[in-house]
């Protein structure tokens, strides 16, 4: 059985929302995210925990609908339109945002591929962060830079290394686990996988074939985004000072 991690304080408290303070009079306009997720477990997860390390003030005026589907192949992205499409009648407004996360593992090379291009042809846009070979090699890249091709049964062996390297003596990994951002967050390096993110996709610039690219992924896009949503609420806010 694998041992249960137990996050601590210190990690807890740094991942408590802070304030965005902005001056009386401001109006924001008030966003909504939907992330939609191939998988029913490990993305969701990852992606509810970012949302409660977000400053307090995005949590304000952004609203996050992150749903995990078990869809694979272009059924997901169908499906992602399908619970826009709802989730705007329920609402009455549009959707500003919609994100599909899914890998490779789960599609044949010309499902993925296709997958991929529906999301960059559709109107309005679906964003895409996706994954080849699997959503692990995301955090893979908090720890080091990899382009050679990893098979989806090291996966594991190489998180496990990697955390136990950096100070968690006897960590297992969990696939399933709601621990794993904040894990990410103490004993990795989310800007540095952001920049091996960035430098494993410049290696790819231009080429349309995304089931040849691999190792790859497009996850630090929503990453950056929804952590760079604390300047866009403010930048709104200084246009919008009554």
């Amino acid at each position: 059985m694998a041992r249960k991690v137990k996050i601590p304080n210190e990690v807890k408290k740094r991942h408590s929302r802070s304030n965005i303070l902005r001056p009386e009079g401001i109006k924001h306009k008030r966003r909504f995210y939907l992330i939609v997720c191939e998988g029913e477990k490990t993305e969701p997860n990852y992606f509810r925990s970012l949302k409660e390390a977000l400053p307090k003030g995005v949590v304000e005026v952004c609203d996050f609908e992150i749903i995990g589907t078990g869809h694979n192949t272009k059924s997901l992205v169908t499906k992602a339109m399908a619970i826009r499409t709802e989730l705007e009648g329920q609402r009455n407004r549009p959707i500003d945002k919609l994100w599909v996360v899914f890998d490779r593992d789960s599609f044949t090379r010309q499902s993925f591929n296709a997958a991929i291009g529906t999301c960059t042809v559709n109107r309005p846009k679906v964003d895409c962060a996706w994954t080849n070979e699997a959503f692990e090699l995301w955090y893979l890249l908090h720890f080091h830079f990899y382009n050679t091709a990893i098979s989806r049964d090291q996966y594991q062996k190489l998180i496990e290394k990697n955390f136990q390297a950096n100070g968690l003596i006897g960590y297992k990994y969990t696939k399933n686990s709601t621990e794993m951002f904040a894990l990410l967050e103490k004993y990795g390096d989310r800007g540095g996988a952001i920049s091996f993110a960035d430098k494993l996709g410049a290696m790819y610039a231009g080429q349309s074939h995304y089931s040849e690219q691999n190792p790859c992924t497009m996850v630090h896009k929503l990453v950056e985004e929804l952590f760079g949503l604390e300047k866009t609420v403010l930048a709104e806010g200084n246009d919008n000072i009554s």
